[in-house]
This record gives structure tokens, sequence and C-alpha cells, in this order.
């Protein structure tokens, strides 16, 4: 019993250490994002000697210099529009595959699976030349249609659905339920965990997304959070670490509280495979 204690505290002592050494990088952002411009070019201590919102009342405050809000609402409409058509899809799709008699059902399925061995970038110019021909560059359609063809969407949860037991199913068709009616009331419940999980990881992709955003769009109105962040490097936001520090901060928390929030969703999702 002892030895197992032990054990334990020597693992959570590495855990803990290992844990802060990956969160320096943010403790750093942060502190710096409240020093003052002088300071932050000068000063490598972590601590500010005096702490000032200068940065953040420049990229959020009325008149704002970097129109960090405007590239937070892209983002938002991105993320939430992609992340609800890639599940709407995908549920759809994997669905049909997994329970429907279609003709050429394995066909199709083997396409799914084919398709997940391509590298994204192989598709990314082919697809902005497709948007250019149909003028929907800077535009919000092909920064949220380029993710509904999400095929490990597809692929995750008809594996999920070919080990479901049928029984529930047939006792809904027997007492007259549709096709649509046994997917939202049977089956959507069952997957909750696994929709759950594949929506925060398109979510997070969407949201983090950079070159596909940086490909279609050519105005500040229409960037995306991280290509916005991406710019501060240049012109005189270079050499004002504070300021990007502030930015890059207010950037990664929405992503960090999403995930942060569903973590719990991951681990239903993975004791629902064990279990299954």
């Amino acid at each position: 019993m002892k030895k197992s204690k032990g054990k334990n505290a020597v693992i959570v002592f590495f855990a803990s250490i290992i844990a802060i050494l990956f969160l320096l990088p943010l403790i750093f952002m942060l502190f710096t994002s409240f020093k003052a411009l002088a300071e932050a070019m000068s000063s490598s201590a972590l601590f500010p000697t005096s702490w000032t919102l200068e940065n953040y009342s420049s990229i959020l405050g009325i008149g704002a210099e970097v129109p960090v809000l405007r590239w937070l609402f892209n983002t938002a409409i991105v993320t939430v529009a992609g992340t609800i058509l890639v599940v709407f899809v995908d549920v759809l799709a994997a669905y049909s595959l997994a329970r429907l008699n279609l003709p050429g059902k394995k066909f199709f399925l083997s396409i799914v699976i084919a398709s997940l061995t391509i590298p994204s970038i192989i598709t990314l110019f082919p697809a902005f030349y497709l948007f250019r021909q149909f003028e929907l560059i800077n535009t919000y359609a092909p920064l949220i249609l380029i993710y509904s063809a999400n095929t490990m969407g597809v692929f995750l949860i008809y594996s999920f659905l070919v080990s479901f037991p049928k029984d529930l199913e047939e006792a809904a068709l027997i007492d007259g339920a549709s096709l649509w009616q046994i997917l939202r009331f049977v089956i959507f419940p069952a997957i909750k965990p696994v929709v759950a999980t594949l929506s925060v990881l398109t979510f997070l992709t969407i949201y983090n997304d950079f070159l596909w955003p940086l490909v279609v769009t050519n105005t500040d109105d229409m960037k995306t959070v991280t290509v916005g962040v991406a710019n501060l490097v240049q012109g005189a936001n270079f050499v004002n670490p504070g300021r990007m520090m502030a930015a890059t901060l207010v950037a990664t928390l929405p992503a960090l509280i999403i995930f942060v929030a569903a973590n719990k969703y991951f681990v239903r999702s993975v004791i629902s495979s064990g279990i299954k």
C-alpha cells in the first residue's frame, strides 16, 4: 500500500513538472500582455513592474487599432456554422452507410476510408480554384463549406454504429416509427458522446486553422483570428510585444475554454467505446 502511494506521488510530481513546462509560454504571454511598451521591449522579468491595460484597450476598446473583435466574430461564425454542418452531414452519412441498404454502399465506404489517407494540403489548391471560379473568395462560403467533407467523422460514427445493437431500432420500426424518428430518438441519444467529441475536435480544428483562411481571405474584415494575429508580427506591431501577447491571449481563451468545458465528453466517449 505504501509503495503504491509512493509511486503515485512520484507520477503526480513528474506530471506536474511537465504541466508547468507546457504552461510556461502561456504564463509568460499573460504577464507580458500587462507590460507597457518600454518595459516589454527592455525587461526580461516575468512580472511587470507597473501593470497596464493599455495593450488590451488598443485591441478591444472603441476605435481599436487592431480589429481583434472583428476577427473573433468571423471566427465564431465560421467555427459554429462549420461544426454544425460537419455534425449534420457526418451523422446522416454514417447512419446511411451503417443501416440503410443503399446501392454501392461498400464502394462509398471504401471511398470514405481511402480519403482518410489523402493529406488535406493536396485538396487545398483545387478547392481554392473551385471557389474562385464561383467568385466566392473573401466570403464566409469557402471558410465554412470546406470543412463539410469530414470523412474522419463519418468513419468514427460509422464504426460506433456497426457494433451498436439493432434491437431498439427494430422495436421502433414495429411501433411505426420512421427512419428519421429512429435516427433522432434512438440513434442520436446513443451516439451523443461520439458526436460531442467530434464537435469539439471539429471546433478546435476550424478555430485553429491558418492556411485555408489565409488563402481565401484578402481583407482585414474577413480575416479569422489566426490569420489576424499572425499579421501582428508585421509592420509597427512587431515592435510591440505587449500588444502581440494581449491579442494572442484573447485569441487563445475561447478555444481553451471550449476544450476545458468539453473535456468530460472525451472521457465519456472513451468509456462508452470501452463498454461497447
